[in-house]
């Protein structure tokens, strides 16, 4: 026996799409601009301290966070789950 799938399609306003784009870009423009100043400061750490660049390193990617939430919230309004 054959299992058949049918796919709802979903129809997307407008103005969810550009919602959505706005999201995700914001996310990825907001890590952008925390990696920024993290990793300057950073780079001035471990030329002075080799040995902290495990917490450069940690503090380097918890921005890394931001486009994830944006990416999440993006997806949520495309779907329609909220």
């Amino acid at each position: 026996m054959r299992a058949e799938f049918f796919y709802k399609m979903v129809a997307v306003s407008p103005e969810l799409s550009i919602a959505a784009a706005i999201v995700m870009a914001g996310g990825l423009i907001g890590t952008g601009v925390a990696q920024q100043g993290i990793g300057a400061a950073g780079m001035g750490i471990i030329a002075e301290k080799p040995e902290k660049f495990g917490q450069v390193l940690f503090f380097f990617v918890i921005p890394e966070t931001l486009w994830i939430i944006g990416f999440v919230l993006g997806i949520i309004l495309l779907l329609n789950i909220l």
